[in-house]
């Protein structure tokens, strides 16, 4: 299938996003949600073992195929590993019909003005360059905003757009993710700020560019149905950011034209313990709860 197929299936594809993008900071404590202990395993390469072989059992579990899961982001060393026999890329895309994405940041940098921009990316065009030639369609960046700083929020997202520049120029689709944190007291006034400073870039986007935008759940439903809107972007994804499934679920149902974007809250129930049977039953009510909330708008 080409990378047109691909855009169609991003673009108006009924499903979500699965988030198997944990890094080395979050890596531990997934595995402990998953059952496995920090003494299981010794070592960085012993644990990023663990965690690929979560994933790998997710994306071979019976439900997660493009019928309800159109993409999937990939950590880098998932991207570097295979699944099924085959690199990572290739078997969801190929065998899953699940458009693979890639994480590429280096995580985040100290906050200052109520935000966390991203560290530096010195290896980003090494790396969009082993991304392509590994068969992924898109990339994805985190950055944090814990306050509703006008600064800080116009730093970050003029960050994430700079980026964003590069990874277009490298034939690469770009998801845009400023996490706002969902326990700040003036949430609902970032959201806000947030929302303009977005709109103020995608204004500024050359005709034939699209990003894909990854926000926090809302306070206001549809607070972010003018990005749904803009010609400029390709899809908007929402993360789960710390909320429980049903109320992510709950909270995505009433945003129009917003599909799921989950980590934590898809992997939820999930443990190293359980048998093959019950793992892919977990698995299949979790796909269908997200696909079912990403769909209701």
């Amino acid at each position: 299938m080409s990378k047109a197929e691909q855009t169609d299936k991003i673009r108006n594809g009924h499903g979500f996003i699965a988030a198997l993008d944990q890094s080395g900071g979050s890596t531990p404590k997934a595995l402990r949600l998953y059952g496995v202990e920090e003494d299981a395993y010794s070592g960085e390469e012993e644990m990023f073992d663990m965690i690929h072989q979560m994933r790998a059992r997710i994306a071979q579990a019976p439900d997660f195929t493009g019928d309800k899961v159109i993409g999937a982001i990939l950590f880098e060393q998932t991207m570097d590993r295979e699944i099924g026999g085959k690199p990572s890329a290739a078997y969801l895309w190929e065998e899953r019909g699940v458009v693979p994405f890639l994480k590429v940041d280096k995580g985040l940098a100290d906050e200052a003005d109520g935000v966390k921009l991203m560290k530096p990316m010195p290896d980003l065009a090494d790396l969009l360059r082993r991304a392509n030639a590994a068969g992924i369609y898109g990339t994805k960046m985190r950055s944090v905003i814990d306050a509703a700083s006008s600064p800080g929020i116009a730093a970050v997202v003029d960050q994430q757009f700079a980026i964003a520049g590069e990874i277009l120029d490298a034939g690469l689709v770009p998801i845009i993710e400023p996490e706002v944190t969902i326990s700040i007291s003036d949430k609902a006034e970032a959201e806000q700020m947030l929302l303009h400073a977005i709109a103020t870039h995608l204004d500024k986007l050359p005709e034939g560019r699209e990003v894909m935008l990854k926000l926090t759940l809302p306070e206001m439903p549809n607070h972010y149905k003018p990005l749904v809107d803009h010609p400029r972007v390709l899809r908007v994804v929402a993360l789960s950011g710390g909320y429980s499934r049903d109320e992510a679920n709950a909270r995505l149902a009433t945003n129009t034209g917003i599909i799921a974007s989950f980590s934590r809250a898809l992997t939820e129930g999930l443990s190293a313990q359980q048998s093959d049977a019950a793992f892919n039953a977990t698995i299949a009510g979790s796909i269908d709860g997200i696909h079912a909330a990403s769909v209701a708008g």
